[in-house]
């Protein structure tokens, strides 16, 4: 037993030291999860801090003066034209100089004053649907806003019934709280399944592989050496993108990092038991890329973090359930937001543990095939 952990660990050191050799190798592994969490952290936002829109307005009252002030006060909408004729609004939306066209009719003011209900014409650019339904949310809340201070300047009694909106771990929903914390899965994913389905690939084309032939390790000992390396760099790299949601984007971390790092360590054994599978059929580093950009796009883009798993097809929700990824986002947002314990967390981590058994043993009868 002393014998067999004395081969693990020498083969441990072995592969950090062929993978942390090259200063270059050394920054490739280090730099770009910090770089993507900045990078996904400010681009892949889904709030809208700046919306040009033109305006038709037709009555100049000082309702609609009063109605346009607070929308261009709201910090979220630039009014890029004022519009003198209907025939303007398709040129402004065509070219896509303004996202939204708000008209007013003639008679706006003049129909507020008498209480009876007016409308305002909202056209918005339609080819970016997501885009434009936001949009048109935040004029549904400008408009509520300006209705609540016009009958309130009448004397009119409050609505009856309100709606009094409390976001629950996001107070502010942005979607950065969302995106980024899914990063610390995403990220480490994508560099661990990499650099473990290299490993043996890296091997072959260096001509150590036969020399593996000839030692006195066994193939289980052979997997445990490479997977041991790959799960704590895997693991310094899930702290690196945690320090810069904390620290960087000041992102509330409110759950335990205990259960955090005891999750991701599961996570990280399934995402190394398919690099190694991937590793063990890969004659070369070429193939060995290949193919691991052939198993992340799907993972990524079937797990959630971009698109609400519920709202694919049927057929693709399924798939999803032979996705690591989509178990590991799940969890590292509960832990990060909503300070979930584990025994909510056994839906997330059951299939991880099954994953990972089913693929480090398949992996290792394929090391075991190799060397017979």
């Amino acid at each position: 037993m002393l014998d067999s952990l004395l081969r693990i660990i020498a083969l441990t050191i072995k592969e950090f030291l062929a993978v942390l050799k090259d200063p270059k190798s050394r920054i490739s592994l280090f730099a770009p999860p910090i770089i993507q969490c900045l990078i996904f952290g400010y681009a892949a936002s889904y709030d809208l801090n700046h919306v040009p829109y033109a305006v038709l307005d037709q009555d100049h009252s000082r309702a609609s003066r009063m109605l346009l002030a607070k929308l261009d006060g709201s910090g979220v909408f630039e009014r890029v034209a004022d519009l003198n004729r209907a025939s303007d609004i398709k040129p402004w939306i065509d070219d896509a100089r303004a996202l939204l066209v708000i008209q007013i009719g003639q008679n706006f003011e003049r129909e507020l004053m008498n209480g009876q209900t007016t409308t305002v014409q909202l056209i918005a650019d339609g080819r970016n649907s997501n885009t434009a339904a936001t949009a048109s949310g935040y004029v549904s809340s400008v408009v509520a806003a300006f209705n609540a201070e016009i009958r309130a300047s009448k004397g009119e009694p409050r609505a009856a019934v309100t709606v009094v909106n409390r976001v629950w771990y996001n107070p502010n929903l942005e979607s950065r709280w969302f995106m980024v914390p899914g990063m610390i899965a995403t990220l480490t994913m994508l560099q661990t399944l990499l650099l473990t389905s290299m490993s043996v690939a890296r091997e072959y084309e260096q001509g150590t592989f036969d020399q593996l032939l000839v030692t006195p390790f066994h193939p289980s000992e052979i997997m445990a050496g490479k997977a041991i390396p790959s799960w704590i760099i895997g693991m310094i790299q899930a702290t690196l993108v945690l320090i810069v949601a904390q620290f960087w984007f000041r992102i509330p971390f409110a759950g335990s990092f205990l259960t955090l790092y005891a999750c991701l360590g599961m996570y990280l054994m399934a995402t190394i038991g398919i690099g190694l599978l991937v590793s063990s059929i890969s004659a070369t580093m070429q193939q060995a890329m290949l193919y691991n950009f052939v198993i992340v796009m799907p993972f990524i883009l079937l797990s959630g973090l971009m698109t609400p798993i519920s709202t694919m097809p049927p057929f693709f929700q399924t798939l999803t359930l032979a996705n690591p990824l989509r178990y590991a986002i799940h969890f590292v947002q509960r832990i990060y937001l909503e300070n979930a314990g584990l025994d909510l967390l056994i839906s997330d981590l059951w299939p991880l543990l099954l994953m990972g058994v089913s693929t480090l043993s398949l992996a290792s009868w394929m090391f075991r095939h190799r060397f017979t």
